[in-house]
Parts: structure tokens; sequence; C-alpha cells
């Protein structure tokens, strides 16, 4: 292999020009014989017994050209990368230059790489920092949870009321046919959920046990094509009715849910929580902003490689979040409309973001000349470990230590910002980000902006979020929504 030329093209790409010499390519022709020998037909040879040079006089000397160009082009590639010490970002798009002979081959493979990063202010910066606080509103919402969380259901011999769980058979009818999704078995619905199509639950509200009835419903306007609007008969029977058997809230309950002995203990115990929680939330939206000031101070030429990277990162870690909820992709496109496409595209203007702020940090790591020493390597290995709740030597399996050593790095240059950065009062009309509000994560402890083979490195997986139990399968009504 011989690198001809090396030259610097827009949006950070370089365009090498690469010659793969004669005995190169003749090895490669040697490998792709091997491969291709067996789907040759010779006269008077058994497949894949005929002799090279007898297969190249009866098909030509190019009846293996094209093979051996894929199998040397990998390599020389490769070779020529590190040869002028390249980091790129993604893969090349390639072309040929003149005629493949026996001698050899040439061609040029344009590659997108990391980009050259001018730093702009990164000391100095301001950005507005809430407060946090936390009511007794607050501290009642969550001890409503753990309540919820410990509620009973009981049988009751009574007609279903608002609150209650009736498990039903369901059958539903459209022009007097069964409809698809519309049939259900010992199903457990709250009635008062609204899980349901409006105007279901409504109606077996009065049902005893061992009651059968006909609902008739019409689907709303915005219901999925098939049933939009569409008048149905609901077949459905009562098997049993429950009742919420609510915990009262004392010490008892406290003994029974948490390790203290008193409720106000507990109720002490998750102000703290919340406030923990709050304060984790206005740190890292202090913390953004100021990083995405950095960002936007930064000049670079980046490669759509590197943007296109991390929409389809984005987009894979979605499409994992939903399967631990239970829902395949394929469903949730159906249910939605919205296809990986378009998911992709939507996801370039938050990847772009997330690229230049991943740049911004390696570009301060570089200014500052941070470095990382074995006690802070160690340190984040074992925090690793703790988050995922995993044994450290099984973290230290899954991540290998040059990431942890840039994650550190990474968290070191965000510290350098805040330390010299002010925080200002933050306007009552922003609000801190709710905590389940969506927004483009950023990496601070992962240089996901080097090589494209080192971003896709695998990390210990999130524990499965539970699975929601006794989903409807009748045509609910969150089959429209567009989470």
């Amino acid at each position: 292999m011989r690198v001809k030329s090396c030259e610097t093209a827009e949006k950070s790409q370089v365009v090498l020009t690469i010659e793969v010499e004669a005995a190169e390519f003749e090895a490669a022709l040697e490998k792709a014989y091997r491969k291709m020998r067996g789907k040759i037909r010779v006269p008077g040879f058994r497949p894949g017994k005929a002799p090279r040079k007898i297969v190249e006089g009866m098909y030509g000397v190019e009846v293996f050209f094209d093979e051996a160009i894929n199998i040397a082009f990998p390599d020389a590639y490769e070779a020529a990368v590190k040869e002028k010490e390249l980091q790129v970002v993604g893969y090349p798009s390639v072309e040929m230059v003149g005629e493949c002979t026996r001698e050899g081959f040439t061609f040029k493979a344009t590659a997108p790489v990391y980009p050259e990063v001018t730093l702009g202010e990164y000391k100095g910066l301001s950005a507005p920092r809430g407060e946090v606080t936390v009511t007794a509103e607050d501290v009642a919402e969550r001890l409503k949870l753990l309540t919820n969380r410990n509620t009973r259901l009981v049988s009751v011999d009574r007609e279903a009321k608002e609150g209650d769980t009736a498990v039903i058979d369901f059958d539903g009818y459209l022009n007097g046919e069964p409809f698809d999704g519309g049939k259900g078995e010992n199903h457990s619905l709250e009635l008062g959920s609204h899980s349901f199509v409006p105007g279901f639950e409504e109606q077996v509200i009065g049902m005893k046990a061992g009651e059968e009835k006909d609902i008739d419903i019409t689907f709303p306007e915005d219901y999925h094509a098939e049933l939009a609007g569409k008048a149905v008969v609901f077949k459905v029977k009562c098997h049993e009715v429950k009742e919420k058997d609510v915990p009262a809230l004392d010490d008892e309950f406290a003994k029974d849910v948490s390790e203290f002995d008193t409720l106000d203990a507990l109720k002490a115990d998750l102000e703290q929580k919340i406030r923990d929680e709050r304060q984790t939330q206005v740190d890292r939206a202090f913390e953004d902003a100021l990083i995405e000031q950095v960002a936007n101070n930064i000049t670079a030429e980046i490669p759509d490689a590197m943007v296109d990277g991390q929409a389809r990162q984005f987009v894979q870690n979605f499409k994992t979040q939903i399967a631990q909820q239970g829902i395949p992709f394929d469903q949730y496109a159906e249910m939605t409309g919205i296809s990986e496409a378009k998911l992709l595209e939507d996801a370039k203007e938050p990847a772009l973001k997330q690229v230049r702020m991943d740049l911004a940090v390696m570009a301060i790591i570089k200014a500052e000349n941070i470095e990382a020493s074995e006690e802070e390597v160690a340190a984040e290995y074992q925090r690793m470990a703790d988050q995922f709740g995993m044994d450290l030597e099984t973290v230290k399996k899954y991540l290998q230590e040059e990431q942890i050593r840039d994650q550190v790095k990474s968290r070191r240059a965000i510290d350098l910002v805040k330390e010299n950065a002010t925080a200002t009062k933050l306007e009552e009309k922003e609000e801190a980000p709710a905590e389940s509000e969506e927004k483009p994560a950023r990496k601070p402890r992962k240089t996901a902006a080097k090589k494209t083979d080192a971003a896709d490195g695998e990390k210990p997986a999130r524990k499965p979020r539970r699975k929601k139990t006794e989903e409807a399968e009748a045509p609910a009504e969150e089959e429209k929504s567009d989470e």
C-alpha cells in the first residue's frame, strides 16, 4: 500500500489517494479465488477443484478483480489512516482512480475526521440557577404514591362505582362483526382511569359480579382510521368488583413501607429525597446552560458523519427505552404513525447541539491539559458500579479504562467551567426542566466525539423498568397518543 496523497476538504474531511500495489493485490486475488471457486463451474472439474489459472483462462483474468478489490480495500484504507495518524469519525466514500490491472489499483477515500476546534469564552460565564424548595404538598404527593403502591384490591358484593376495579370480559362488534383488538378476557379495568375509549368505563359503573351488558360506543373522530367515528357494541360480562383497601397513614404504615419507625421520620426522609432530586435538576440545568454557551462559542467545521452518528444513537436510546417498557418499536411506530426515518430527521438538530457540546468539552481538556489520576479512575469505576448495581469487575468488563479516564477528564472540564462561572437569579418566567422532560442528553462523562468505533462502546445496561400489567387489549384511548 502506498499513500499517493492526503488532502484536506471542506467540513473536516480528508481525501486519501491510495495505491494497492502488485504484491498486495495478488494476495487479495488468491483470497478471492479461494472464496469464489466453489461457485464456479469448470467442465472436467468437481466444484471448487479447478485451478485458478484454469478458471482465469476460461472466464478471463478479471474474474476475481471485483472481489479482490473488496478484500484489499479495508486493509489498505486502515493502513493509510494509521500512517497519516487521522482520527476518522465515520465511514469513507470511495471511488476508483483509473483501471484495475494485475499490477494493482488506485482509489480515493474521502473520510470525515475529527475537526479542528477553536475555543471561545469558557471562563467567566454566567447562567441562571434556580433555588430548591420543597412544600408540604410535595411530601404529601410522594406519600400518596407510596400509599397507592401499598393499596390492596379486595372483592366486594355490590355495584361497581368510580374508583373500583371491574374484572371483565369484552367483545367488540362493528356492524355485527368482531373487529381486531376488540376482545379481552379477565381484564382488570380501573373505573375512572380513562384508559378505555370515552364512554366505556362510565357504562361499566353500576354492574355487579355475574352481570352481562351490551355497551354502545362511538369512537372519536381522531381515533385510528379503521374505527374513527364508528358506532360499535361491546358485549361485556363482569366477573368481579374490587375496591381499594387504602392503608392508614400512621406509624405502622411507615414501618411497613420503610426502615423508619414513625410517620414523621418517613416524611422527613421523603422531603430530603425530593430536595436532593431537585438540587440535582437545578445543578444539571445550570451546568447545561454553561456548556451550551461554551459550545455556541466554539468554531469548528463539523462533519455530517458526527451528527448522523449522534442522531442514530439518540434514536437507538429511545428504542431501547420503549422496549424496556414492553413496547416493541414496530408497535410504537404503528400506534403513532412515526417512522424511524422521521425520528432520525427530528434528531438531527439536537444531535448537532450534542456534538458541539462534546467538542467544546474536549477542547477544554486539551487547552487546560486535564489528566485523570489512577485514584480518580478507580473512584469513577466504583461510582458506576454503585449506580448500575453491578459488581466492580463486571463493570470493568463492559467499560475500558480509556473510556473511564475520558469520563473523568470530561467531568473535570465541566467542573472547571462551573467554578469560574457566576450564577444569576432565575427569572420567574423561567422554569427548571421538569423531571420527565426529554431533552438532548449531554454526555459529560463520555467523550463521544472521537472515533465512531469508540463512541459506540458498550456500557452496563440500565435496569429494565417494570412493565405495566393488565394493559387493555381493547382499543384503548392511549392508542391515539403521541407518546
